[in-house]
């Protein structure tokens, strides 16, 4: 499964904190930018990463800003994109189990470095449950009504 990843400035420490442990464990993740603290523009970067998701359907992304909304907001405007805000082990859960979320957005301003690679642990080996939740699922694109 490819992973593609992407952040802002106030999310750039947190990514390469995750590129670090994920390049540890043998994991390769593309990275989508930013590649410094300097100030830039979210949906540049979350923009990036959904596009690449988007075009990859096995595929997985991480967008990260300093609140996870600006970065979400971006990126769930991309056909087939399901981003999920999480900041916490539950919530991170509940979007693969029950929304089959494909991009998780991360707050990197209101949870620290340890949290982050705990969810997306959970993240990544979280399956969709399917049943029931796969017809709301399908209900989620404009026009799927």
């Amino acid at each position: 499964m490819n992973v593609y990843i992407g952040s802002d400035h106030a999310g750039y420490e947190l990514k390469q904190c995750i590129l670090d442990k994920f390049t540890q464990d043998g994991l390769l993740l593309m990275d989508r930018g930013t590649y410094s603290s300097e100030s830039v523009d979210y949906p540049d970067f979350s923009h990036a990463v959904a596009k690449a998701v988007e075009g990859d359907p096995t595929s997985m992304g991480i967008v990260i800003c300093g609140s996870a909304n600006g970065v979400s907001m971006s990126a769930n405007k991309h056909e087939g994109i399901r981003c999920a805000i999480c900041w916490n082990d539950e919530i991170t859960e509940l979007a693969r189990l029950h929304n089959n979320a494909n991009i998780i957005a991360l707050p990197a301003r209101f949870i620290d470095e340890e949290a982050a690679l705990r969810m997306l642990e959970i993240f990544f080996s979280t399956e969709f449950e399917g049943g029931r939740h796969a017809q709301r699922v399908d209900k989620i694109p404009c026009g799927a009504n």
